[in-house]
């Protein structure tokens, strides 16, 4: 029962980060208007803390591999909460970028002892179920958190959204100060050395690759999701923000659903997943106006959109067993490079060929991940190395 208790808290500390990470960019109209920035000026809190995770994230995370990993995240998120009390009250927007920025250096590190820890208060064949529930945080996180505190920003105020993140981030942190056994931390990480060899492995680089196209494919579309159905004949803005809500939540099913084939077979799950966005991008392209049609292909695309987090963090992981938190960390930083990249190449294809178009760009991207993959797996397999998940396989 603690052992549950611990992976809730965990995940919900990954809600959190995800949470104050995301959720200001529902708030950024408000921000705009109370401190008198322009847009791009607002979008400068989203940006650069992405751009802080993407080159710091692994660094970070290895400065800090060989400290308590209980203290490490109770540490992280004791900080999250402080710097969103502090934002509430930030007089000016620079302040307000400070305040952002500073706690996005150790958002990685979080992230990346969370899926670490949890598989060590898990048995070995418990791991992928547990990585599945902690993923669930990373989901709801990405479904929930702009609504969420866009709600209570234009409910209440500006400052209460932040109060509000600061209090889960609270929560989370003494969640996992009560719940999380000590014993939790006796096995100990490996010497920063060994832990930078891994990136020696030529199917790590093969699986960095993979992971960052995933993100890409999913991204060159679902960056312009809005502007995609909003072109569709009958289709209004009330109906887009109901098809984002189908496609969240199904996304959080479909999370869930990917981390149980992924416990059966990593290999097959991994090179299916890029042939099943490719297929639902198609379906997209090709369907008609029917509402009711439109909304199943939402429902297919938001489950297999989703997983793909769980699916690109476990495959590159899988290749570095033997330094499982900078592994993860790698996953964060290169995750939110291929954001970056397939956000970019949807303007791009947008600026080009229209709106109607971007889904050629992530069938390009899903295309290049199954490449990557395909050659992970045949490189696995003249090492004769088995996948963590698959065994023999």
């Amino acid at each position: 029962m603690k052992r549950n208790g611990s992976i809730f808290f965990i995940a919900l500390g990954i809600f959190s980060i995800i949470n104050t990470e995301l959720g200001v960019v529902g708030l950024l109209p408000l921000i705009m208007k109370k401190y008198g920035v322009t847009a791009p000026q607002a979008g400068m809190l989203v940006s650069s803390f992405a751009l802080i995770i993407a080159l710091f994230g692994p660094w970070m995370t290895l400065l800090m591999s060989r400290w308590n990993r209980k203290r490490v995240l109770t540490g992280v998120l004791a900080l999250f909460a402080v710097f969103n009390l502090v934002s509430a009250f930030a007089p000016t927007f620079p302040i307000l970028l400070t305040f952002r920025v500073i706690p996005a250096f150790f958002h990685p590190v979080y992230f990346s002892i969370a899926f670490v820890l949890a598989a060590v208060l898990s048995d070995k064949e418990q791991a992928a179920l547990a990585s599945r529930k902690v993923f669930l945080g990373v989901s709801t996180g990405m479904v929930l958190g702009i609504p969420i505190t866009s709600f209570v920003a234009n409910q209440f105020s500006l400052g209460s959204a932040f109060v509000l993140s600061a209090i889960v981030n609270g929560v989370a942190c003494l969640g996992i100060a009560f719940m999380v056994p000590s014993t939790a931390d006796d096995q100990k990480p490996a010497s920063i050395r060994r832990q930078l060899g891994v990136l020696r492995k030529p199917a790590l680089w093969l699986n960095i690759g993979a992971a960052s196209f995933i993100l890409a494919a999913m991204f060159a579309v679902y960056s312009y999701f809005a502007e995609f159905m909003g072109q569709r004949p009958g289709m209004n803005g009330g109906m887009v923000s109901i098809l984002l809500v189908v496609f969240g939540a199904s996304g959080v099913a479909g999370n869930w659903y990917a981390g149980k084939l992924l416990g059966r077979s990593l290999t097959k799950t991994a090179l299916l997943y890029p042939v099943a966005l490719a297929l639902c991008y198609i379906l997209l392209h090709y369907t008609g106006a029917s509402l009711i049609w439109i909304g199943v292909i939402v429902v297919l695309w938001g489950a297999v959109h989703t997983s793909g987090l769980i699916v690109s963090q476990i495959w590159l992981t899988s290749e570095a067993s033997e330094a499982p938190e900078f592994a993860n960390s790698l996953f964060v930083s290169f995750s939110n490079l291929g954001v970056t990249i397939g956000t970019a190449a949807g303007g791009w294809v947008i600026a080009h060929a229209g709106t109607g178009e971007i889904i050629w760009g992530g069938i390009l991207f899903a295309a290049l991940a199954l490449l990557c993959i395909a050659a992970g797996t045949v490189l696995r397999a003249k090492t004769k190395t088995p996948t963590v998940l698959d065994g023999k396989s």
